[in-house]
């Protein structure tokens, strides 16, 4: 099976590292001392702290394959500061046409989406629908409730 490419920026890349590096090397010491410590408590059929352990364990080793694989998968990309058009990496002004409400975004990746902190993915409804367009353009979002329009004012 080919693992699909991650599209990360270098923030992003160095984020899924510092998260690995703090699994293999401080969580998964405390989840193995906890182990060894449920271990000391006997029979293991009714040792509730140990199946608990194990299962921490489980779940930590699933989450380090899993960020091991992005970052190996990982493909770096970079905002250009003379963009034309909106790209990954693009941070983008717009305009809500029928709201007149101005809203700036930052398009990532999908594994750095954050709509929170403002970084939407490319493939979200808004980011895929502006990708490629150039300022001054106005674009055309499907959305549940009809079809919702944006002008982009201006591409960082």
């Amino acid at each position: 099976m080919s693992e699909k490419e991650v599209l990360l920026t270098k923030e992003g890349l160095e984020k899924l590292e510092a998260k690995l590096d703090y699994l293999k090397n401080v969580k998964r010491i405390e989840v193995a001392q906890r182990i060894k410590v449920a271990l000391g408590f006997g029979d293991l059929s009714e040792n509730s702290e140990y199946e608990d352990a194990k299962n921490e364990q489980a779940m930590v080793e699933g989450q380090i394959v899993d960020l091991e694989a992005k970052i190996r998968n990982a493909r770096l990309f970079e905002a250009t500061s003379n963009a034309t058009t909106v790209d990954i990496g693009s941070t983008v002004r717009l305009l809500h046409v029928a709201r007149n409400i101005e809203m700036e975004y930052t398009i990532v990746g999908s594994i750095e989406s954050d709509p929170a902190n403002r970084r939407i993915s490319n493939e979200s409804p808004l980011g895929g629908a502006i990708i490629g367009h150039k300022e001054g353009e106005v674009v055309q979002v499907p959305a549940p409730k009809g079809t919702l329009e944006y002008k982009i004012l201006e591409i960082k």
